[in-house]
């Protein structure tokens, strides 16, 4: 093993960060006041989280392992020692994840009416529905696969359920059996209901995994089976499309995706039950280490319990329900054209979701489809979903013969397909569909609404921290800004000129904008808070996003700190920036939030010599979205919606004692508690903004 500097680096391992956000997901999971079924969704959520991060993460440090072992990064770490830690870090958190699963959670949701029979325990009853349920649902859809030279070990896709079988005996053809692998279609449901007649219960469920390993042998007749084991293999899902050499993107990321499924093996999770001959036996066929498996104590594949968060008549078992507020004047006007641009054009209109509705955003596009004084439509579509009511609008619009433009970002990683259909059929009704900037992915969250009134052309504008996604707009935090502001406005119309046409770079009022402006526009607010106070004046830098990883950023926030700055950041996800560490950033105080909704909104403040610049943005400060995609920061001008911004945004994060956490210098994270009056920031926001409308 490698000797570690004994000198703390100045930024923290990111991937190392990303898992510590995951256990501050399963502490939530973890917490007795979490109702039961959410402590379900919490510890599914855990499972998909570390599925992408096995797709994408780890498939990118094996690569940093295979072509510079040796490079050590700016967190003090080589590939090798980071891949150790990170390793290490995700067996204890799966351990700590299945033990919650089999300890806490399906013990206790047993005693609420909710099961999950394990063929252990099925009384005659219960095994003679289970076979008539295998021999009618599930056995037609198998194909066992007996390897041999005649058939060799199958394509197996990524994420997909699969069992091994070992076998004794001859078959039919003299065959001496051996190994079969059982691959689990994904037509079959993965939890099957069981008749609460037999089940005993309100809601009993078998796992498609115990059918398949109590009734394998119906698959081998005359031949003793001796055991199945379930095994699953997670691949590398990371897209790789030349921008630079293709024509014709759509139709080459198309090619890729194809192939998706069958990338390198990062991860192989198996039954802990497995014996170590068939668990060598998978290594050497994936070519993984016995650090790259995963024994699992349970499902191989734990979202799947996800459908156990939908069962009807649970109510006590979730969050209450939430009705998202729709504020004036919106809850009058509606989608009432004249009316709802009159609205907007008096004042811009702020809206915090999910405390209120993403409604007002829908009838804003319902409006400009309608309107016969509409002209034009320009959108950019980063994710929006399978059935979006939004893109039904926009295909609208251009059937009722106003120009739409739409730049949809097809490089949307797990999107890419949804969003492939979605510019096939916008084009098939004559919408324009443009595809951003090549090697510059378009995250930027903007709708613009030309509309001829009066004789002249007005814009009106929405803009976003969120995606278009009316069903993450009901679960994310984000913030919107419905505008006519000629300053926003006129921006606007420059960047959709960028992204569907060709010509020198222009100059922007308002915005900042990546790749040319925000990098350098944020660097210039923090050194300039730093300046004021050298001078002892007043600095103040707040900031809120997902991820904060960028280091020429994180220099100037280490260097604002030691000059005096107070500086608070609220970073649900990823940070390798390093808090409170004595002579490096003593004033810097790093907090995440995780609790009901997702935290996903990009707020900037600076005191800026008491004007108070407050940005929204689509951007986290990493470096690719700072140099490497189309992003936005857009300012509040209004003065009361500045302050309720800085409000809902920081004032009532920095008070929160029930849903945040505070990073130590270590990169390691504790829950805030206090004795003082229990603050949670959703349920603060909720019930204010709910009175407020």
């Amino acid at each position: 093993m490698s000797v570690r500097p004994a000198v703390e680096p100045l930024l923290l391992n990111r991937e190392l960060s990303l898992l510590k956000f995951n256990e501050r997901v399963l502490a939530m999971a973890e917490h007795p006041d979490t109702p039961l079924l959410e402590r379900l969704r919490y510890v599914c959520i855990v499972s998909s989280n570390l599925d992408e991060f096995f797709e994408i993460r780890i498939s990118s440090l094996k690569e940093q392992l295979r072509v510079a072992p040796a490079q050590v990064g700016d967190d003090g770490l080589s590939p090798a020692e980071a891949f150790e830690d990170v390793q290490q870090a995700v067996h204890e958190l799966v351990t700590r994840q299945y033990g919650m699963l089999n300890e806490e959670i399906l013990p206790r949701l047993r005693t609420k009416g909710i099961a999950l029979h394990s063929a252990t325990d099925w009384d005659d009853a219960q095994q003679a529905w289970a076979l008539a349920c295998f021999h009618r649902e599930v056995m037609p859809l198998l194909t066992p696969i007996g390897l041999d030279p005649a058939h060799p070990f199958p394509r197996v896709y990524n994420k997909s359920l699969n069992f091994i079988v070992p076998l004794s005996g001859i078959d039919a053809f003299g065959r001496k059996a051996s190994i079969a692998i059982v691959q689990a279609p994904r037509a079959l449901p993965r939890l099957l209901k069981m008749p609460e007649a037999i089940s005993g219960y309100r809601h009993g469920y078998v796992l498609l995994t115990a059918l398949i390993r109590a009734f394998v042998g119906e698959l081998f007749p005359g031949l003793e089976v001796q055991g199945c084991y379930q095994w699953r293999v997670t691949r590398n899902s990371d897209l790789f499309v030349d921008e630079e050499e293709v024509t014709n993107l759509r139709h080459a990321l198309q090619g890729e995706l194809t192939q998706r499924n069958f990338g390198a093996a990062v991860r192989l999770e198996i039954d802990r039950s497995t014996p170590p001959a068939l668990e060598a036996f998978l290594q050497r066929e994936f070519q993984l280490s016995g650090a790259d498996t995963y024994r699992c104590n349970g499902p191989v594949n734990l979202s799947r319990l996800m459908q156990l968060c939908s069962v009807d008549d649970c109510a006590d078992l979730l969050f209450p329900g939430h009705q998202a507020s729709v504020p004036e004047p919106f809850a009058q006007v509606g989608n009432k054209p004249a009316e709802l641009f009159a609205a907007i054009a008096a004042s811009d209109r702020l809206l915090h979701h999910p405390y209120q509705s993403f409604q007002p955003v829908i009838d804003f596009l319902t409006a400009a489809a309608v309107d016969p004084d509409v002209v034009a439509i320009k959108q950019t579509i980063y994710r929006t979903g399978e059935d979006s009511e939004l893109m039904r609008l926009l295909m609208a619009a251009a059937r009722a013969g106003k120009e739409v433009t739409v730049v949809v970002e097809l490089m949307a990683r797990f999107d890419e397909q949804t969003n492939i259909n979605w510019a096939a059929r916008l084009e098939e009704v004559g919408a324009h569909v443009v595809y951003g900037v090549v090697g510059h992915k378009t995250h930027a969250k903007m709708a613009l609404v030309l509309r001829r009134e009066k004789g002249r052309i007005r814009r009106y504008g929405h803009l976003g921290t969120g995606n278009y996604h009316p069903r993450t707009a009901r679960l994310y935090t984000d913030f919107g800004l419905l505008t006519a502001d000629p300053r926003l406005c006129e921006d606007m119309d420059k960047v959709f000129s960028q992204l569907t046409g060709l010509g020198a770079r222009r100059a922007l009022k308002s915005l900042l904008q990546s790749p040319f402006t925000l990098h350098d526009g944020v660097v210039s607010m923090i050194r300039a808070e730093a300046k004021a106070a050298r001078a002892g004046k007043k600095a103040r830098i707040m900031a809120k996003m997902n991820s904060l990883l960028e280091p020429i950023v994180i220099q100037e926030l280490y260097k604002a700190s030691q000059d005096g700055v107070k500086i608070d950041l609220i970073i649900r996800g990823v940070c390798a920036l390093r808090s409170g560490v004595p002579g490096l950033s003593e004033n810097i105080k790093v907090r995440s939030i995780v609790g009901r909704f997702l935290e996903h909104s990009r707020v900037f403040y600076f005191f800026d010599e008491g004007k108070e610049s407050v940005y929204l943005s689509s951007a986290d400060w990493m470096d690719r979205n700072f140099f490497r995609r189309v992003e936005l920061a857009f300012p509040i001008y209004d003065k009361a919606l500045k302050k309720r911004v800085i409000h809902e945004a920081f004032l009532v994060a920095l008070r929160d004692n029930q849903l945040a956490w505070q990073q130590r210098p270590d990169g390691s994270y504790a829950p805030v508690r206090s004795r003082a009056q229990p603050v949670n920031l959703h349920r603060v926001l909720d019930d204010a903004l709910r009175r407020t409308g």
